[in-house]
C-alpha cells in the first residue's frame, strides 16, 4: 500500500511545507539504507548521540525529497522537498503505523515474553505458511522503532500477521499494543532477561500482558508427559494427544508447546499439527559471514526465502561488500502469496537497487519468471539459472567465483548448505566466531558516555585484535565512526583493497612504506623530527600539498613522540612546510585503567593539554586533539577532548573494570572433540608424560593447539574449557595442533561435540588470567589458520 504525502501529513497532524504531493511506499530511518529515494519518507529521529536532522543534506543529495522533522531550517536549500513538522518524530512514526494497522481486519498474533519470541514467531510461520499469507516481524524487530516498521509491511494480500513486542521499562507496551492491535496474544515466558527496567518479575509480567488488553490468549496445552529420546522429544497432553519434535532442549519444548496451543486455537486439525511439528526446523537468527574460496566472502542465509528477510540480507551484503562485486544465489520463493511475475520483478528491482551484479537463480519458478523478465525488459544484471541445487552442484566450477561477496539465500527445501560447503574456504574444525552486532552494541555503549561533538577513532590494528581487520572496519564504517587506526601501512592498504573509505591513521609509518601510504590515501603518525623531515621530503618530491599527518607528543608513556619541550621547534618546522597539514595531535596514557596511577594520568593530561595548546597557537589553525583510550572514556570522562580512541573495549573487554558499561563479548573461540580415549589409572597423557590419571578416566582430544594460538602454558591443569556449560581442565602438555581434557565426569560427551575455548560462557579475561597474561595477547594470538565466521544476530 502507498500513501500520498498530504495524506500522511493529516494522519500525523503535521505542519506541512509541500512542494509536490509525492507517493510514499517506504519508511526510511537510516541514511545508509536509501534504495527507492523518490518514494521514501525519512523520519529524523533523535538518538542518544545522533540527530536524524543532521543527515538531511546527505539524503537530499541522494534523491530523498520527503522528510518528517521537528524543525526545518534553510528550506530554500531544498527547493523541491516536502517537510512535515511534528513535535516528536518517533511519535509520528508510531501514529502512522497505528493508522496503517487499522486498514486491515485479518487476524494478528502479538508475541511477547522474556525469551523465545523470535523462535515462536518463526515456528508459527513454518507451521502456518501453507494456510495463510503471512506478514511477520523481520528477525527481531520488536522495539518502539522496529514494531512500526514491521506493521508497515502489512498489505491487502496478507491473511495473517505475526509480530513481536519487546519492552525494557514500564509504559512502553501501551504504545506497541496500539500499533500491533493483536487479536491473538502469546506470552512465551517470563524469565530474567530484560529485567533491568522493572522493580520485580511481577511488574514485568504485568507490563508485558498489556499487549493483550484487547486480544484473546489461546488456552495453554495441559501437559501430561514429556519423553525425551535420542534426537527427538514426544510431548503428550492430558488427553493423550501427542506431538513429536526433533529437539530435546527445554526451551524448544516450551516453544513448541506454545505453538501447539496457538494452532489448536486456530482450529488446525490435530493430525496436521502432528505432521507439521515433525518438520519444524531450527531457526537461524543470524547472518553468517565466512571466508570463501578465491578471496570471496560468503554470507550464509540458506534457511529462508521471503521478501522481508531478503531486504535484511541485502543490507548485510551492502555492509560487507565495499569495493567488491556482489553475487546472490537465490532459490524459488515459496508461499509468498504474490503472482510469480510480480514477485520476481520486485526481487530483480531490489537486487538492482542494491547494485548486485550477478544473480544465480535455482528453481523452476524463479527460472521461468526471470527468463520472462529478461526477454521483456533490459536488465543490467548477469543471470545464470538452474532447475535445482543438484544441477548447480553438477555444473559448479570454483574458478567462476573470485574476489566477490556472495549472498546465499534459499528456502530450506533447496538444501543450499551444499552450495555453502562448495564455496567455503576449507580449514580445520576450529573456528573463531565474531558477533558483529556485539561490536555495534559496544560502540554505542561508549558513545553514550561521549559528548555529541566528540569523534571516535576505532583501533583495528593487529587484524582488529585478532577479529579480522576488513570485516570489523566494514561494520564500523557502516556505523559512521570518524577514523580508523592501524599499526602499519600494510594493514591500511588491506583495508583500502576491501573498500574501506574512512580516514586511516598509520601509527608506525616506515620510510619504505611512504609510497604505499600516499597511494592509498593513508595518514601517518609523525613522532620524531627525523621522520617528519623524511616524510616532508617525500611529499614535496611528489608535488603534493597539505597532506594530513598526525603528531604524537610524549607525555609519560616513553615509547614514541615529540618531547613537550619541542613544541616551538616543531611548529617552526611545520610552518616552513607547505606539504603537510596537522590533522590531529595526540598522546598515550600509560595507565588510565588503574586508580593507583590516577595522579600520573592527570599529570600526563595536563602536559598534553599545555603542549597541544602551545602548538595550536603557534600554527594558527585548529586540529583534532585526542588522548583518551577505552579505559579513560569510562574513568576520566573529562579528558575526552575532540576525539577518543576505542580499542579493546570495542571487542567486549572492559579494561577499566567498570560496571558503567554492559559490554558484550565479540569473539567466541570454538573447537570440537576429535577422539575419546578410556585410560587406566596410572596412564600418562601427552608429551613428557606430565599428565597422569590417578583413576580410570575418559580423555578427550581437542582440535586446537599452540600453533592456533592456544598458549602452551595453559597445559597440565592450568587452563580449562567449557563443554555443554561445564568447565573442564586441560590434562598434560598442550601440543602444536591439539590438547587433551579430562571429561571423566561427563558421561554424555561424544566425539564431535563443541568445545568453547573462550566466549560468553568462559570469558577471555579468565583464560588470560590462567595464562598469566592479558586479553590482548590471547585475542591477537589466534592464528590466521583458524577460520573466522562473522555473523549478525
Amino acid at each position: 500500500m502507498s500513501y500520498s504525502i498530504l495524506n500522511i501529513a493529516g494522519i500525523i497532524h503535521a505542519e506541512k511545507f509541500i512542494s509536490s504531493d509525492d507517493t510514499i511506499e517506504y519508511l526510511l530511518l537510516d541514511s545508509r539504507k536509501v534504495y527507492a529515494a523518490g518514494s521514501s519518507l525519512f523520519f529524523a529521529l533523535h538518538g542518544f548521540r545522533k540527530d536524524g536532522h543532521q543527515f538531511i543534506p546527505e539524503l537530499y543529495k541522494r534523491g530523498v525529497r520527503n522528510f518528517v522533522v521537528t524543525h526545518v531550517a534553510n528550506k530554500e536549500e531544498y527547493p523541491d522537498a516536502n517537510f512535515l513538522v511534528v513535535p516528536d518524530t518517533l511519535d509520528a512514526l508510531q501514529q502512522l503505523a497505528v493508522h496503517h494497522r487499522k486498514q486491515f481486519s485479518f487476524p494478528v498474533i502479538g508475541i511477547t515474553g522474556s525469551n523465545g519470541k523470535t523462535i515462536v514467531k518463526e515456528w508459527l510461520y513454518q507451521l502456518l505458511q501453507e494456510d495463510y499469507n503471512i506478514v511477520r516481524s523481520p528477525r527481531s524487530y520488536n522495539s518502539q522503532i522496529g514494531v512500526p516498521l514491521s506493521v508497515w509491511a502489512m498489505n491487502e494480500k496478507n491473511t495473517l500477521g505475526i509480530f513481536e513486542a519487546g519492552i525494557s521499562r514500564p509504559g512502553e507496551m501501551e504504545k506497541l499494543e496500539r500499533i500491533i492491535q493483536p487479536t491473538i496474544g502469546v506470552l512465551t515466558n517470563i524469565g530474567e532477561a530484560h529485567s533491568e527496567g522493572f522493580i520485580s518479575e511481577e511488574e514485568k509480567e504485568a507490563e508485558k500482558r498489556k499487549l493483550f488488553i484487547n486480544s484473546i490468549e489461546p488456552p495453554p496445552i495441559a501437559i501430561g508427559e514429556i519423553k525425551k529420546q535420542p534426537g527427538k522429544t514426544i510431548i503428550t497432553d492430558n488427553k493423550s494427544v501427542s506431538i513429536e519434535i526433533l529437539f530435546t532442549d527445554d526451551a524448544s519444548i516450551q516453544n513448541a508447546t506454545t505453538c501447539w496451543a496457538v494452532l489448536s486455537f486456530l482450529k488446525v486439525d490435530q493430525d496436521i499439527i502432528q505432521q507439521r511439528m515433525k518438520l519444524l526446523q531450527p531457526v537461524n537468527m543470524r547472518l553468517e559471514l565466512k571466508k570463501g574460496i578465491n578471496h570471496c566472502s560468503i554470507i550464509n542465509d540458506s534457511y529462508s526465502a521471503d521478501l522481508s528477510s531478503l531486504e535484511i540480507a541485502l543490507n548485510f551484503l551492502d555492509q560487507q561488500s565495499a569495493g567488491t562485486g556482489k553475487t546472490i544465489i537465490l532459490s524459488d520463493f515459496l508461499q509468498s502469496g504474490i503472482p510469480d511475475e510480480q514477485l520476481y520483478k520486485q526481487i530483480l528491482e531490489n537486487l538492482l537497487k542494491h547494485h548486485v551484479q550477478r544473480l544465480i537463480g535455482i528453481g523452476d519458478r524463479i527460472s521461468a519468471a526471470v527468463t520472462k523478465q529478461l526477454q521483456e525488459n533490459h536488465i543490467d544484471l548477469k543471470v545464470e539459472l538452474f532447475s535445482s541445487t543438484t544441477e548447480f552442484v553438477q555444473h559448479f566450477r570454483a574458478s567462476q567465483f573470485k574476489d566477490e561477496s556472495i549472498l546465499i539465500k534459499g528456502a530450506r527445501v533447496f538444501a543450499f548448505e551444499q552450495i555453502v560447503q562448495l564455496l567455503e574456504q576449507k580449514v580445520h574444525g576450529t573456528v573463531l566466531e565474531i558477533n558483529l552486532n556485539a561490536i555495534v552494541h559496544n560502540l554505542q555503549q561508549y558513545q553514550q558516555l561521549l559528548k555529541p561533538s566528540t569523534k571516535v577513532m576505532a583501533m583495528v590494528k593487529a587484524f582488529a585484535y585478532g577479529s579480522g581487520g576488513a570485516e570489523i572496519a566494514g561494520i564500523l564504517q557502516y556505523h559512521k565512526v570518524d577514523y580508523l587506526g592501524v599499526a602499519y601501512a600494510d594493514e591500511g592498504v588491506e583495508l583500502r583493497k576491501a573498500g574501506i573509505g574512512l580516514p586511516i591513521m598509520v601509527m608506525n609509518p616506515e620510510v619504505n612504506a611512504f609510497e604505499a601510504i600516499v597511494d592509498n590515501n593513508l595518514e601517518p603518525e609523525i613522532y620524531s623530527f627525523e621522520l617528519l623531515q623524511a616524510f616532508d621530503a617525500f611529499i614535496s618530491k611528489e608535488g603534493l600539498q597539505q597532506y594530513p599527518v598526525h603528531i604524537e607528543i610524549e607525555t609519560g608513556m616513553n615509547r614514541l613522540g615529540f618531547s613537550v619541550n619541542d613544541m616551538d621547534k616543531l611548529a617552526d618546522v611545520l610552518m616552513a612546510s607547505t606539504s603537510l597539514k596537522v590533522q590531529t595531535v595526540f598522546s598515550h596514557f600509560a595507565a588510565s585503567e588503574e586508580a593507583a596511577q590516577d595522579a600520573f594520568t592527570k599529570q600526563q593530561f595536563a602536559l598534553f593539554e599545555k603542549a597541544a595548546k602551545q602548538l595550536e597557537t603557534k600554527l594558527g589553525y585548529f586540529f583534532i586533539k585526542h588522548m583518551a583510550n577505552s579505559a579513560a572514556v569510562i574513568r576520566h570522562p573529562q579528558m575526552q577532548m575532540d576525539m577518543v580512541r576505542l580499542g579493546i573495549g570495542l571487542y567486549g573487554v572492559d579494561s577499566a573494570a567498570s560496571s558503567k558499561l554492559k559490554l558484550q563479548p565479540v569473539t567466541t573461540l570454538k573447537s570440537t572433540i576429535a577422539q575419546l580415549k578410556k585410560l587406566k589409572a596410572g596412564d600418562s597423557v601427552s608429551y613428557n608424560r606430565k599428565g597422569t590419571v590417578d583413576k580410570d578416566s575418559l580423555i578427550a582430544t581437542i582440535r586446537i593447539g599452540y600453533a592456533d594460538g592456544y598458549p602452551r602454558r595453559l597445559g597440565n591443569g592450568v587452563g580449562k574449557v567449557s563443554i555443554h556449560g561445564k568447565t573442564l581442565p586441560v590434562i598434560g602438555t598442550v601440543c602444536m595442533d591439539m590438547f587433551m581434557i579430562d571429561v571423566t565426569n561427563m558421561p554424555d560427551v561424544k566425539e564431535g561435540d563443541e568445545v568453547v575455548i573462550f566466549g560468553k560462557e568462559l570469558p577471555v579475561q579468565q583464560v588470560a588470567r590462567w595464562a598469566e597474561t592479558i586479553p590482548y595477547e590471547i585475542m591477537t594470538g589466534i592464528s590466521q589458520r583458524v577460520k573466522r565466521v562473522y555473523f549478525e544476530e
